[in-house]
């Protein structure tokens, strides 16, 4: 059978046939001119179109609440950063980067960049790596929040003056339905959302106000017409486009996208999160995204929610919360991550969780965090401190707990798409270190090798069979044929152990994988990986580990290797090893890309962790590989101080 009709078989038998008429009806609207018809361009700051007064959304904290939850240095970050921005810089993924939205390029209206790939490829070629979310995330204007807390806070006018400077040059160089910054509705709907806040915050006196409001109902405009698009991806795009209409439907008192923006969030919230809270798109920066927009969204709605979704959004702040390291409020980097944080309302890092957990926590749990700075989005979303405070060590959760160490193991159960081909991948913390990490992502649409190879299972914390992964990479975003895992936590009478966990996938068909965790008293962690076959064949087995880039310390022996990394808390010990011989086996270490010890085919994106978009860094990539005809176990052991 043709590979790309086995593929689109493959994706109508796991997907269903509702995605992909949806997406159908989006390319008949793109095809035919509808789109075209209904988005027509304007010029916003000409546009003779009657809008009535706009409704008040926000109340925002007092300056004193601001000052007291900031303190003196979250202070000294905010205007740092709004400084920036006075300067014509802004941060994307981490780095500073001019602010222009001039264009080298002749504008055409959005459809053609739908319809006709020559045109984005030409812009596209101009953002660095040649993505074009370089070119989109400054017009995103999540920036502007960074102004708005600053002119908030010190009610300088220079930081109103910014924002209107920026918003002009916006409006002047990008009018409405034309050039790619309005071609994909999400990034329309963020903006929007940026676009109302902002009327609120600064005052409604400049010359340009009446613009925002114009551009804003413009804004609103764009985005019904393709909600097709969005239902057929069933992801963050439909979230964040129904909470922007919803936004607007309020603002403008229209209830028309009053109603249809709350008809599509509580849809989107009520089936995408699943029964554990996990997020559609089982990604932690994504969970994120969505749980900021559900914020957003409790702080403006003017009716409950049905008990269907407060349920939901229950259950996913209870999934991220079980996810926070207690010392460094960060989260295993699961999944995709396209370094989103669209509502950027704290000057806490992009990899610090705290300040959404801690707001999350607050509205949809009624328990929160101890204070901290991460308290100021909390604020910003009108949520007052929790009666019940619980740390994040000692929240109940399926994970594994150590003494000064946890663990994150990856046994999921998929209904709809994926990122990350990652089952069985172990994510382990010790004091505040992510000890075994995931790779990240790094970039969606460079050029090979760096086309978002960080998917693959190789990359991630687990067995590999044969060079395979888990499951289909049919796309550089779809992956078919899950292998769904099942797990068990093991209650154990042994007083040393402090906790047990036991799971299996059947990803390489007739081969089992089982992997067993066990966390002992002493700051030890072992992990089993069984691998059983059916059938009696050769195999290549592979057991890889992603450590951070630390000095190390190494020796084989017999029945194995053993590592000592040098910590910033003091050396920790790890070793593997399989049930054969070590003689028989490949030990390797991948170091940005090059081969330090052993041997093996290295792979140029091995060795790398992106903690940012756009950005990568060298770490450790351990791999032992053996190839047998019988069953195989691998054993790994970590070993803290325990002090």
């Amino acid at each position: 059978m043709n590979s790309k009709l086995l593929i689109g078989l493959k994706y109508f038998l796991q997907f269903g046939l509702r995605p992909l008429a949806w997406y159908a009806l989006y390319k008949f609207g793109l095809l035919t001119g509808h789109y075209r018809r209904l988005t027509p361009i304007i010029d916003t700051r000409d546009s003779n179109t009657k809008l009535s007064n706009v409704a008040s959304l926000f109340s925002f904290p007092s300056r004193e609440q601001l000052a007291q939850t900031l303190s003196d240095e979250g202070k000294a970050a905010l205007i740092k950063e709004a400084d920036e921005i006075l300067n014509g810089q802004v941060r994307v993924f981490g780095e500073l980067v001019s602010l222009d939205f001039t264009h080298r390029e002749p504008l055409n209206h959005w459809t053609e960049y739908e319809t006709n790939h020559a045109l984005i490829s030409r812009f596209s070629s101009l953002a660095p790596h040649s993505d074009i979310k370089f070119l989109w995330e400054p017009a995103r204007f999540s920036w502007a929040f960074t102004l708005g807390r600053a002119y908030h806070l010190t009610q300088d006018e220079k930081y109103a003056q910014a924002f209107w400077k920026y918003f002009e040059s916006f409006t002047q160089n990008n009018p409405a339905n034309l050039g790619p910054h309005w071609m994909n509705g999400q990034e329309v709907a963020i903006r929007l959302m940026s676009f109302v806040w902002c009327a609120h915050i600064f005052p409604n006196q400049s010359p340009n106000y009446r613009s925002l409001i114009t551009s804003i109902h413009w804004h609103t405009s764009r985005i019904p017409p393709t909600l097709p698009y969005a239902r057929s991806q069933n992801n963050n795009h439909l979230v964040t486009e129904a909470a922007a209409i919803y936004t607007a439907g309020l603002f403008f008192d229209n209830a028309k996208w009053r109603a249809l923006g709350w008809k599509w969030l509580n849809w989107a919230f009520q089936n995408q999160i699943g029964g554990y809270g996990e997020y559609i798109q089982h990604s932690t920066n994504y969970h994120r995204l969505m749980l900021q927009t559900a914020l957003w969204i409790n702080l403006i709605k003017r009716e409950a929610f049905p008990t269907k979704t407060s349920q939901a959004l229950g259950r996913s702040a209870h999934w991220l919360f079980s996810l926070l390291d207690n010392t460094s409020g960060h989260t295993p980097n699961l999944g995709a991550n396209d370094g989103a944080l669209i509502f950027p309302l704290n000057s806490s890092a992009f990899e610090d969780y705290r300040p959404t957990v801690q707001a999350a926590a607050r509205a949809f749990l009624r328990t929160g965090l101890p204070a901290g700075v991460w308290d100021e989005m909390s604020l910003w979303f009108g949520l007052k401190p929790a009666e019940r405070i619980t740390d994040s060590s000692a929240y109940l959760t399926d994970n594994l707990r150590g003494q000064n160490s946890w663990a994150y193991l990856r046994a999921s159960h998929f209904k709809s798409r994926l990122s990350h081909i990652d089952q069985l991948h172990l994510d382990l913390w010790w004091r505040g270190l992510n000890i075994t990490q995931d790779a990240g992502t790094y970039l969606y649409n460079a050029a090979p090798p760096w086309d978002n190879p960080l998917v693959t299972t190789r990359v991630h914390n687990t067995v590999t069979v044969d060079g395979r992964d888990q499951m289909t990479r049919a796309g550089r975003f779809l992956v078919l044929d899950w292998a769904n895992a099942h797990t068990k936590n093991l209650i154990e009478t042994d007083e040393n152990i402090l906790g047990r966990v036991r799971a299996y996938h059947r990803g390489y068909g007739s081969i089992k994988h089982e992997r067993t965790v066990t966390v002992y008293r002493d700051e030890r962690w072992l992990v089993e990986d069984k691998l059983t076959s059916s059938r009696r064949h050769l195999h290549t087995y592979r057991l890889h580990w992603f450590l951070p880039d630390w000095e190390y310390q190494l020796e084989e022996t017999e029945s194995g290797v053993r590592l000592r990394l040098k910590s910033p808390h003091g050396w920790t010990e790890f070793s593997i090893q399989s049930t054969l011989n070590v003689k028989r086996s490949t030990f390797s270490i991948v170091h940005a890309g090059e081969l330090i010890h052993g041997q093996c085919d290295v792979l140029p994106y091995e060795g790398w962790v992106s903690r940012h978009y756009g950005q990568k860094s060298p770490a450790l990539s351990l791999a032992l590989e053996v190839m047998s005809e019988y069953n195989v176990t691998f054993t790994s052991e970590f070993t803290f101080p325990n002090n």
